[in-house]
């Protein structure tokens, strides 16, 4: 007889190494069906089979549509991502597909998150931007507090990359997401302080600023961004441009320099190439996926990417 399990409200039963759930088979391994298990999402009980209580399969579609529109992604460009046809992305979202983990694992590495978050809202970060005069003091599993300090500086920063080349045809969200990644983490190499101090998590396609979409969204409010889809060679890809110029006071002498030399070796790349590239850095390689990028393992950068000088 093999061993039932239960999973909130649904109910299935596990067969050598394939979680059934009523038909819908979402485990595949012994290591994956641990990791949950560890997590408790998962726990073994023998017993008759129960009857589902909800729909799983919509409740995860629901969750799919709703990361994906909050993205500004596309059933199309999800499905070039994930290797599957756009019927299918929207057969998954209407719960009428069933979902394998290889696919719940590169979903959670496109929208760069680990896969309870994908599956849990509650596990996401969550993204505060404090407001001038006073901040709320909240509990949360995972807070990122933005100081206004940094969110000013975020801004300016921003503007500053997006008026210089911001034009560029291949500057599309991902390659900014690289961009300010070494931009923080060369300032920081360099100087031992933080320019930005942005949170970064590292995911399938390198690192991503936690705090981008909440600030550029306030900024797309602001009106000082407007956002666009546009479409580099046969990908759809989602631009930002600038309304305003950027309050330069803001920005120091050597951070503006740091920019300039990341802006200058970078912003050619088209995202697949500053992806890669951002995949054979010390801090992103030294992360587990779904984490945060520590500041501090840039000072163990290979000579290719180190931006210090042999007597620093």
């Amino acid at each position: 007889m093999p061993d039932r399990i239960a999973m909130g409200e649904a109910y299935g039963w596990i067969q050598g190494n394939e979680l059934n759930m009523n038909g819908f088979n979402v485990i595949k391994s012994n290591i994956y069906l641990t990791s949950y298990l560890t997590h408790g999402i998962i726990r073994i009980k023998r017993g008759p089979l129960y009857k589902n209580k909800e729909n799983l399969m919509v409740t995860i579609g629901e969750r799919i549509r709703e990361i994906r529109e909050r993205a500004g992604m596309s059933q199309q460009k999800l499905s070039e991502l994930l290797g599957v046809s756009r019927p299918t992305i929207s057969q998954l979202e209407a719960g009428s597909r069933k979902i394998c983990t290889e696919e719940l694992e590169k979903l959670a590495g496109i929208f760069g998150m680990s896969v309870d978050g994908l599956l849990h809202a509650e596990k996401e970060p969550e993204v505060v931007l404090e407001k001038p005069l006073k901040g709320g003091a909240e509990d949360a599993a995972i807070r990122i507090s933005v100081p206004q300090k940094n969110l000013k500086k975020f801004r300016e920063v921003l503007l500053y990359i997006l008026n210089k080349i911001g034009s560029k045809p291949n500057i599309g969200e991902t390659v900014i997401y690289k961009l300010l990644y070494f931009i923080d983490f060369d300032f920081y190499e360099k100087h031992e302080e933080q320019l930005i101090g942005a949170t970064y998590i590292k995911n399938k396609f390198g690192p991503t600023p936690v705090e981008f979409k909440k600030i550029v969204d306030r900024m797309i409010q602001d009106e000082e961004i407007e956002k666009i889809k546009s479409n580099f060679f046969q990908y759809e890809q989602c631009k930002y441009l600038p309304l305003r110029a950027p309050d330069l006071s803001v920005l120091r002498a050597d951070e503006i320099k740091i920019i300039d030399d990341v802006l200058n070796r970078l912003s050619d790349m088209n995202a697949k190439q500053i992806s890669a590239y951002s995949h054979n850095d010390v801090p992103w390689l030294t992360t587990k996926d779904g984490k945060k990028i520590d500041y501090e393992s840039v000072f163990y950068r290979t000579a290719e990417y180190s931006k210090r000088d042999d007597n620093e």
